[in-house]
């Protein structure tokens, strides 16, 4: 994939270069001290990350989470993945928002912010504002 210039912001660990994810999914975290469970959309990333105890050593993939929803983000996984193509295929070079929307809190988009230069850097064109990858990819 040609992402090497294209980010994606987390919720709370910075930014993340999207050539280096190798998953996305969502999953509902428990229930705790009477706090409802929140649905979390992550990107696993290809760098090893590991826990242990006394007994032993677990290693896992690098887990990032992009957003916490109130409600099942269905779609989300498979939109920013689309976008993620979609990008792949223009050589594209900026950022990506994960934004928690609709009634419920139940629905994830995902916005790309092209880096509008002005001019071409590493050999491919620059993206205006007005470029033809859409600023907003709505799920559902």
């Amino acid at each position: 994939m040609a992402l090497q210039n294209v980010w994606i912001r987390t919720l709370g660990d910075g930014l993340i270069r999207a050539d280096q994810v190798i998953g996305i999914g969502s999953r509902r975290t428990p229930a705790l001290a009477g706090k409802p469970g929140r649905w979390l959309v992550t990107a696993a990333l290809a760098a090893p990350a590991g826990s242990g105890t006394a007994d032993g050593w677990e290693v896992t993939n690098l887990h990032r989470t992009l957003a916490q929803a109130d409600q099942e983000p269905r779609l989300a996984p498979e939109t920013l993945a689309r976008l993620l193509s979609e990008l792949s295929a223009t050589g594209a070079a900026g950022l990506i928002t994960p934004a928690v929307c609709g009634p419920d809190r139940g629905e994830v988009r995902f916005d790309f912010t092209p880096f509008d230069t002005g001019e071409a850097r590493g050999g491919g064109p620059a993206l205006s504002t007005a470029a033809r990858i859409p600023d907003a990819v709505p799920v559902g």
